[in-house]
C-alpha cells in the first residue's frame, strides 16, 4: 500500500448534451448508474481514504445510491463551473496540504485498475504530479465561419486528457484559486496547474477510459463495462 489517497468527483453537471432529463451520471450501465461505476473504480484502491463529491445543490438522487452509504464517501455542494465544484471538494476534503489529490469526472465509468495503478505509480514521487492522457490519433481539422474546414491541425505532440488527474491537495488548491481570481475557469486541473507555472507529467491512458457526453457514448460505455463483468478488460 502506497502513500494516502484522496480524491474529489465533481459531479455537479445538468448534461446539456445527452438527451433526456436524468443527467448522465444517473444513467444506468450494466447494472449501476455511471457514477455509481466511477466511483467504484476509486474506492478499490487500496490506498484510497476518502472521496469527496461535489453535486449540484438541486442534486436529489446521490443520497438513494448505496455507494452513498460508504463511509469514506461525502457529499458537498459543487459550483456552476467544473472547477468551482473540483474546489469546494478540496476545502471539504481531510487531506493535508502534501498529500495527493486524484481528481475524476463522474462521467467516466471505464476507468481501469492498471491505468489507475500506472498513475499513481508515474506520479507519486514527481514533484508535480500528473494526468492520464492519449495521444491523439486522429486528423484533427479547424472549422471556419461558414462550416467548412478551415484549415488542418498537426496532431503531432498533441495528446487528449482523461481523468484522473493527480496532484498535491496544496498546489492544486492554490492553482484553482489563483485562476478563479484571474477570471479563468480552466477546463481541467491540468491547466490550473500550468497557469501556475507548472509541467505536469503526462501519463498513457486507456482509450476506453470514455467521458459520457453524447448519447452514442452510453452504448460503447456498456459494452466496455459489460465486458469487464466478464473478466476480460
Amino acid at each position: 500500500m502506497g502513500a494516502p489517497l484522496w480524491c474529489v468527483v465533481p459531479a455537479a453537471g445538468s448534461s446539456t448534451r445527452l438527451e433526456g432529463q436524468v443527467p448522465k451520471q444517473y444513467r444506468t450501465l450494466a447494472g449501476r448508474t455511471v457514477i455509481e461505476h466511477s466511483l467504484a473504480a476509486l474506492l478499490g484502491h487500496p490506498s484510497v481514504q476518502q472521496v469527496v463529491v461535489a453535486l449540484s445543490p438541486a442534486d436529489t438522487l446521490f443520497r438513494s445510491l448505496v455507494c452513498a452509504q460508504d463511509p469514506r464517501v461525502l457529499a458537498v455542494s459543487g459550483g456552476r463551473e467544473r472547477c468551482l465544484s473540483v474546489l469546494a471538494g478540496l476545502r471539504a476534503t481531510a487531506a493535508g496540504q502534501n498529500d495527493w489529490i486524484l481528481v475524476h469526472d463522474a462521467a467516466r465509468p471505464c476507468l481501469q485498475k492498471a491505468e489507475l495503478e500506472a498513475l499513481v505509480a508515474a506520479c507519486e514521487q514527481d514533484e508535480v504530479g500528473g494526468l492520464l492522457a492519449l495521444p491523439l490519433a486522429d486528423t484533427l481539422k479547424r472549422q471556419d465561419v461558414a462550416g467548412r474546414v478551415g484549415t488542418t491541425v498537426p496532431r503531432e505532440g498533441l495528446w487528449r486528457a482523461l481523468t484522473p488527474q493527480m496532484f498535491r491537495r496544496g498546489l492544486l488548491e492554490s492553482a484553482l484559486s489563483a485562476a478563479i481570481e484571474a477570471g479563468l475557469l480552466p477546463g481541467d486541473e491540468a491547466a490550473a496547474v500550468e497557469a501556475a507555472g507548472y509541467s505536469p507529467r503526462l501519463v498513457p491512458g486507456s482509450p476506453l477510459n470514455l467521458k459520457i457526453t453524447y448519447p452514442d457514448d452510453l452504448e460503447f460505455a456498456e459494452a466496455v463495462l459489460q465486458r469487464g463483468a466478464r473478466g476480460l478488460a
